[in-house]
């Protein structure tokens, strides 16, 4: 699997980004399964959260073998400094390891949750005092919807973070407010060598009532040649981006690892034409 300089960070990270949601909501032996299958195609970043149901603790038994072999994240969604601590120290527990690579301050999808971040008494000082002690190496911020670009530039403005995690899809990018946006904060973070992953890449749109076959709460393409034209799109048309994050639904970790090893084939063009015909593609963000 293609590898890309993380950032200041120096890892060489692998271009997906395993996305733990997917074990948000299964058991053991499936997560097991899906954690194998990644390492064994050549993952060797896993993005976890505390937000995700069980997902830490589908992690946990796993890192006395592999801690020193991926680069670990995850991400507190707690607006205030005591419940961001604690939650911050709860995960480290969960997944067995006594330090975490990167992380993040969660969901920052909008002006509100940034002033919540900044502010006094906020969960930024948390994850700062977290990397200042030791119990993460790096600090970054995420965040969904169509804001998020500006938000995450405005962050960068105020704090030097050194991963930021923002959504990107053909479909978004098609609007000229959404791609305006995205290569400012694009700009900036080559600029400041800031690690830029991204998410819902291969988010096709919304569910609709009585539709929902998947743990992703947005529906993602399932068919081969659009998540390869997906991921082509993505990588090879915005080398800024370090990495993305797969889809958080294990079913589905076997097709992107395809389309990682299949876009070698399909060039940009040709991976926008396919996407472009796709009748129902919108953004996953219209209820956000």
């Amino acid at each position: 699997m293609e590898t890309r300089r993380l950032g200041r960070t120096n890892h060489q990270t692998s271009v997906l980004v395993y996305g733990a949601a997917a074990l948000g909501n299964v058991d053991q032996d499936t997560a097991d399964t899906s954690i194998q299958q990644a390492l064994d195609a050549g993952i060797n970043h896993f993005d976890t959260a505390a937000s995700y149901g069980a997902a830490e603790q589908r992690m946990g038994p796993w890192m006395p073998r592999i801690r020193d072999q991926i680069f670990l994240a995850t991400k507190t969604e707690l607006r205030s400094y005591d419940d961001a601590w604690r939650q911050i120290n709860e995960s480290l527990e969960k997944l067995q390891t006594d330090h975490v690579d990167l992380i993040q301050v969660h969901a920052v999808n909008n002006a509100t949750e940034l002033e919540k971040v900044f502010a006094s008494g906020g969960s930024l000082a948390a994850v700062a005092r977290a990397k200042e002690e030791g119990l993460a190496t790096w600090v970054g911020i995420t965040g969904h919807t169509e804001e998020a670009p500006v938000v995450h530039a405005e962050a960068l403005r105020r704090y030097d973070f050194d991963s930021v995690l923002t959504p990107l899809n053909r479909t978004l990018y098609a609007n000229p407010e959404f791609a305006t946006a995205y290569d400012a904060l694009a700009a900036l973070v080559v600029e400041r060598d800031v690690a830029l992953r991204v998410i819902k890449s291969a988010a096709r749109r919304v569910w609709q009532d009585g539709e929902k076959d998947m743990s992703t709460w947005y529906k993602p393409f399932t068919e081969q040649h659009h998540i390869t034209a997906a991921l082509t799109w993505v990588l090879d048309g915005h080398p800024e981006v370090c990495g993305i994050a797969t889809a958080g639904e294990v079913r589905l970790l076997a097709r992107m690892i395809q389309a990682e090893q299949e876009r070698a084939g399909l060039g940009v063009a040709e991976a926008q034409a396919v996407l472009d015909e796709v009748e129902d593609y919108a953004s996953p963000f219209v209820n956000s």
